[in-house]
């Protein structure tokens, strides 16, 4: 199962570097929350299905580079909390990190599951002990299990085989409106199916070593 814990810095850092996820409830100001998402509308809607493709769904709407669509976004992106767990995660081997990318993702009714993965992939290679990305996924409306609440393997970030992964080692990151889901780069996870006749609206932000280039 994927731990809660409150919002103290020290031991949800040390949770994440054990299990490669937690999530911290209720965490992030309604008020804040619902600025961005009211920013967020036009360009969900003007552009939501760009991204459009196998991999990230035909009935999931995604937003990139946020910051430049929501001023009120940055109040997430350089919450003091989510920074605080960052510092611990990067900074013991970088001594700058960065965004490595900002992601609006608004998973519709009638999504399926997508395809398990892990965020840092890309990256073409691999460094033992060193994690080159941590991700906050701050919940923009409740996340439930019928809903799409996005699902992970705690544990994963052992660098298991991802088609060795059964059913019943993954768990879906069910949480209130305004929590957050730190998770690993090496952890192995992926969005929920909607099988509601709503929107599940979540703000995803990698922050990565300084020293590798953004997503």
């Amino acid at each position: 199962m994927i731990q809660r814990l409150e919002a103290n810095s020290d031991r949800v850092s040390a949770t994440l570097l054990k299990d490669g996820a937690v999530i911290v409830e209720e965490a992030i100001n309604s008020d804040v929350i619902d600025a961005v998402l009211d920013e967020l509308k036009g360009p969900f809607d003007e552009q939501g299905l760009k991204f459009s493709n196998d991999f990230n769904g035909y009935k999931t709407r995604r937003l990139g580079g946020i910051l430049g669509l929501s001023v009120s976004s940055a109040k997430i992106l350089a919450h003091p909390f989510i920074i605080s767990v960052a510092d611990h995660i990067l900074k013991r081997h970088c001594t700058n990190y960065r965004i490595g990318s900002s992601t609006a993702i608004e998973i519709m009714p009638g999504e399926g599951n997508q395809e398990l993965h892990r965020d840092d992939d890309f990256y073409p290679i691999r460094i033992p002990g060193v994690e080159f990305q941590m991700s906050a996924m701050v919940s923009m409306t409740d996340f439930t299990f019928n809903n799409g609440a996005t699902r992970v393997v705690p544990g994963s970030h052992d660098m298991r085989k991802i088609e060795s992964i059964g059913e019943q080692e993954i768990h879906s990151a069910v949480m209130a409106k305004g929590s957050i889901l730190f998770y690993l780069g090496t952890a192995v996870h992926a969005g929920g199916k909607n099988n509601t006749d709503k929107p599940r609206t979540g703000l995803i932000t990698t922050y990565s070593l300084g020293w590798l280039r953004q997503e």
